[in-house]
């Protein structure tokens, strides 16, 4: 299977710096996902900012209750403007999410980009066309929901 791209923009009725404060503590990502996924923060991370280099190991449960071990690092950061996870190790032969904030009128502009594979060759991607991209963007539908509520327009 070749990588897939994906890209979701939203609006945020919040200044840059407030928005920011918020993505840039993993430990928000609970915040995020939808319950079904069983997703589970195992490093100590709680009350961190991001860093470049930092390793944050998850246990999800996306597919049948099925648990899984996920690992990431935070590659790149800049404040402000963009951060990116790369997966170590996990469900996906590639997951490269770049997360990109703005200011705009009216808030701040969130761009995630992410470029996945699932593994396995023509397997991998028989399963990504059944359930495996709906399921990416169920998640990314659901993270937009999520952020409307925590971010309410006043």
């Amino acid at each position: 299977m070749r990588p897939k791209r994906k890209s979701f923009t939203l609006t945020i009725p919040r200044p840059l710096e407030e928005v920011w404060e918020f993505f840039s503590r993993p430990e928000n990502l609970n915040e995020m996902t939808p319950e079904h996924v069983s997703f589970n923060i195992l490093s100590p991370i709680e009350g961190q900012e991001m860093y470049q280099g930092m390793i944050i190991q998850y246990q999800i449960s996306p597919i049948l209750n099925i648990p899984m071990n996920w690992v990431t690092e935070i590659t790149q950061i800049r404040k402000h403007e963009f951060f990116i996870d790369d997966q170590r190790v996990g469900p996906y032969a590639l997951w490269h999410h770049q997360h990109h904030f703005k200011a705009v009128e009216g808030g701040t502009e969130m761009t995630d980009i992410l470029h996945y594979q699932v593994p396995f060759g023509p397997i991998g991607a028989i399963a990504n066309w059944l359930f495996v991209e709906r399921m990416v963007e169920k998640i990314f539908k659901h993270r937009e929901a999520a952020v409307e509520k925590l971010f309410p327009s006043t």
